[in-house]
């Protein structure tokens, strides 16, 4: 049940209707329309219905602005002559980057064969542990539980792991010993996964022990683990498709700009910039002069 209230309805009205007028000027519900959808996706649904008059507002005062400027005839100035100059360029750059990004799409027979050389990347694996933790680990000391040293939480996990050798039920022992509250509670059970859910050591294991086998215990900075692999199997094309498509076009688009910046011929002066940054470092305050591909949802 939702406590919120609906959204009011936004009203329909002819597109030639005339919704606003500011001095000589006039704008259609279609042109007001337009304006909206020149703004971030994620704002226009709010603008249509609870922000529109809001945001007839925000139009109202650039507009009053924007005619007294031109009273004062301030676009003659090179101040406002060099910063249309260059909002025009960011905004022309801005449309060839959509356009590169809707033009660059990468066929099946593409992703379909990057797929098959890194199968191993889509590896779902289901698992269970028992974690014994050992000082130093993040992981929260049990109440009334004793400090082990690192020795003392090995021997105590080669202690547990002989136990399920011999027939003991894995379920029981990680609800009496695993220090994982969170996984112990439930026997142990860490559900499904893929690559790059947990911490590198835990993962090399649990992607190559064969299925049912018990792990000697593996060392990681929570302490250490005793893994049981119940399943593990490869998500099919179609189930990752979509991810890969995504992957391969954004490189495909990175690499079409990396090349129109070698053909450019950029040379920037060192001693006037500096020595140019390390790979992945990000821009000094966060300014990005280069449009940025959208983040996948």
């Amino acid at each position: 049940m939702s406590l919120q209230p609906p959204a009011p309805a936004v009203p329909q009205v002819p597109p030639e209707t005339v919704v606003l007028t500011i001095g000589d000027e006039k704008i259609t519900a279609a042109e007001f329309d337009h304006m909206i959808e020149m703004i971030p996706e994620q704002y226009r649904n709010q603008m249509r219905t609870t922000g529109r008059r809001q945001f007839a507002e925000n139009i109202i005062r650039l507009k009053i602005m924007s005619q007294q400027a031109h009273k004062e005839k301030l676009e003659d100035t090179p101040e406002y002559k060099n910063q249309l100059a260059f909002q025009a360029e960011q905004i022309l750059a801005q449309q060839f980057y959509q356009h590169l990004t809707a033009t660059t799409k990468v066929d099946e027979a593409t992703a379909r064969k990057y797929y098959e050389e890194h199968k191993s990347d889509y590896l779902q694996v289901k698992a269970r542990h028992i974690l014994i933790r050992a000082k130093g680990s993040s992981v929260p000391l049990k109440k009334d539980a004793k400090e082990l040293t690192d020795e003392e939480a090995l021997a105590k996990a080669k202690e547990i792991r002989q136990k399920l050798v011999n027939g003991g039920d894995f379920e029981a022992l990680a609800k009496a010993e695993s220090d994982d509250a969170g996984s112990g509670a439930k026997g142990g059970d860490l559900g499904t996964f893929g690559h790059g859910r947990m911490v590198p050591a835990f993962e090399e294991v649990a992607f190559k022990i064969p299925v049912g086998e018990i792990s000697e215990p593996v060392k990681s900075q929570f302490g250490y683990h005793i893994i049981k692999v119940e399943s593990r199997q490869e998500k099919t094309f179609v189930e990752v498709r979509a991810e890969i498509e995504r992957k391969l076009d954004g490189e495909e688009v990175k690499k079409r700009m990396d090349d129109l910046k070698t053909a450019a011929n950029v040379v920037m002066n060192p001693e006037y910039f500096g020595p140019a940054p390390t790979a992945g470092a990000p821009p000094l305050g966060g300014i990005r002069m280069q449009p940025q591909p959208a983040q996948p949802k």
